[in-house]
C-alpha cells in the first residue's frame, strides 16, 4: 500500500457546523488515520499480507503512525522520514446523530514524497501482487509508482480519493479504480444516482483503459463491472455509528480478497462486509475489523447481499 498518513483530530457533536458557527463537543478523540494508512491497516487486519508505505516527519505525531503499526506485528521498515515536514494531519467532524462527517486534510509530508523515494521501492513492488494507492499523496509521486507497478505487470488498484483530475495515461495503466459516486461522478461527468447512472459513468473509466470499475455508492451498494459483466453488490444494512473510514475500509478489504483470488465480485462483497463493519465503530485505522470478525459477520447475515 502506497498512500497517506495523517493523524486524526477527531471531534463529534450534535450537528455538523455550518460556516460562522460553533458547536460545542463533549468528545475529542486523536489517532492513526489517512486514506492510504487507514486501507493498509484494513487490508493487514482483514487479512492480507501488508506493506505500508508512505512518509512522516520527524516530530510527535509520527510515533501515533509507527506505534499503531507494531502493536499489531506489521512491518514498519517502508516507511519514509523527513526533517522539512510535519507529519501529515486531518481534522474531523462528526455528527454523533448521523454519523455523517466533515473533513480538512493537511497532509504535510506525505505530500512531498520524491522520485528517487519512489525509486527504492521497486524490489518492493516487484516482490508485490497488487498495489493499492489513491490521491492523499503527491500528484508526481504517484505517477512515479504508477508506472513502476505497471511496467512491472502488477495489479494495479486506484482509489479516486480525495477526488482531482486524473490523466488519461495514468487511468489506462490502472487496472480497478474504485470511486465513490460523487468522486464517479465529478471525474467522468455524470451524476451518479442509480444504477443505470452508475453504469455510464463506469463506461467512462472502461474507455480510458481501465480493466474494471467499482463505484461505491453507500447504502445503495457498489456498481461493479469487469469490463463484460456488471451486477449491483448490495450494502450490508447496519447502524452507521462513524461513516468516516468507510471507503478505506471498503478498499482495503478488496484487495485482500483479491489476493486471495477472488473474483471481483466476490472481493465486492467481502469488501462491503468490512466496510459495514467499520461504521460500526468510532474512528478510523483503529476501527478497521479482523478476520475473524468479518468472517463471522459475513456467516451471520447469510446471503444478505448477494444480488
Amino acid at each position: 500500500m502506497f498512500g497517506s498518513f495523517v493523524v486524526d483530530l477527531t471531534g463529534r457533536g450534535p450537528h455538523l457546523p455550518v460556516p460562522g458557527e460553533t458547536v460545542k463537543s463533549g468528545y475529542f478523540k486523536m489517532g492513526p488515520g489517512g486514506k492510504g494508512y487507514n486501507q493498509g491497516i484494513a487490508a493487514f487486519q482483514s487479512g492480507g499480507e501488508v506493506t505500508i508505505v508512505t512518509k512522516l516527519g520527524n516530530d510527535l505525531f509520527a510515533n501515533i503512525a509507527l506505534d499503531f503499526m507494531k502493536n499489531l506485528g506489521m512491518d514498519t521498515s517502508r516507511i519514509l522520514r523527513t526533517d522539512e515536514y510535519s507529519t501529515g494531519t486531518a481534522l474531523i467532524e462528526v455528527d454523533e446523530k448521523t454519523g455523517q462527517n466533515a473533513i480538512m486534510v493537511i497532509p504535510s509530508a506525505c505530500d512531498h514524497i520524491t522520485d528517487d523515494e519512489v525509486d527504492s521501492l521497486k524490489d518492493l513492488i516487484s516482490s508485490s501482487d497488487i498495489v493499492l494507492t489513491q490521491l492523499e499523496t503527491n500528484y508526481s509521486a504517484l505517477s512515479r509508482l504508477i508506472d513502476l507497478a505497471y511496467s512491472a505487470g502488477k495489479q494495479i488498484v486506484l482509489n479516486t480519493a480525495p477526488v482531482q483530475p486524473v490523466s488519461d495515461k495514468l487511468l489506462a495503466k490502472c487496472s480497478i479504480v474504485t470511486p465513490n459516486e460523487v468522486e464517479a461522478a465529478a471525474l467522468s461527468g455524470i451524476p451518479v444516482t442509480d444504477e443505470k447512472s452508475a453504469s455510464a459513468a463506469a463506461g467512462y473509466f472502461l474507455k480510458k483503459g481501465v480493466k474494471a470499475v467499482i463505484i461505491t455508492m453507500g447504502e445503495k451498494g457498489a456498481f461493479v463491472t469487469d469490463g463484460k459483466t456488471e451486477k449491483m453488490i448490495p450494502a450490508y444494512p447496519v447502524q452507521a455509528l462513524d461513516t468516516t473510514g468507510a471507503g478505506d475500509a471498503y478498499n482495503g478489504g478488496l484487495v485482500t480478497a483479491l489476493s486471495e483470488g477472488k473474483d471481483i465480485f466476490e472481493a465486492a462483497r467481502f469488501a462491503s462486509a468490512v466496510g459495514a463493519l467499520a461504521v460500526q465503530k468510532i474512528g478510523t485505522a483503529p476501527a478497521m475489523p479482523r478476520r475473524d470478525e468479518i468472517d463471522a459477520f459475513i456467516a451471520s447475515r447469510g446471503k444478505e447481499n448477494e444480488e
